[in-house]
């Protein structure tokens, strides 16, 4: 990722502020607290050593902004449960793509039984397609058009459900749900 502070405004400015949001009550606060984490991206970003680590370091400093608005508001959280929580996610459980993954294990199954077998063994198994083809009893080429099949239908339950918004690099950044009684999220 570039270093440039606009770019990363653009890129990260949505994502950062709805994961404040679900951690921090307070419209102004979360405000606040992205603000504040933009400026210190802005002051230290020249002493980032690796640029591939730039995602985790901006979440970590904002992992650390929450912390400190808790600290300094002396809510009745317990501190050390939040910093377990806070610790224990990943850089794919702070974005919409982690929260949008939550919710295709549901939609996967509800896939034709064939389809369903395809998606799980090659995204949630790791199986290579060729693996799979393998072990199904499969040339590669049926195996191939299997998964292609299975993620195209998994892709028209998923855009049913919800509107999803993309940035340039192709990860969900925001979605809307577009009924209030969706079935898989």
């Amino acid at each position: 990722m570039d270093k440039n502070i606009t770019t990363i405004w653009h890129e990260l400015s949505v994502p950062l502020k709805n994961f404040i949001k679900k951690r921090v009550p307070n419209e102004q606060d979360t405000e606040d607290i992205l603000q504040e984490i933009f400026s210190k991206i802005h002051s230290r970003i020249d002493g980032l050593q690796d640029d591939n680590k730039i995602h985790a370091w901006i979440y970590k400093m904002t992992r650390n902004a929450i912390m400190d608005y808790y600290r300094k508001k002396e809510k009745a959280i317990e501190l050390s449960e939040l910093a377990e929580k806070l610790t224990n996610e990943t850089e794919e459980d702070l974005s919409a793509n982690g929260e949008i993954a939550m919710c295709l294990r549901a939609m996967v199954d509800q896939l034709p039984e064939k389809y369903k077998q395809a998606i799980i063994l090659t995204e949630f198994h790791n199986l290579t397609q060729k693996e799979m083809g393998e072990k199904l009893g499969l040339s590669l080429s049926g195996a191939k058009s299997r998964v292609q099949r299975g993620r195209a239908m998994l892709k028209e339950i998923l855009l049913g459900c919800c509107h999803l918004e993309f940035d340039r690099m192709g990860n969900i950044i925001d979605y809307k749900h577009k009924t209030k009684d969706c079935k898989f999220c």
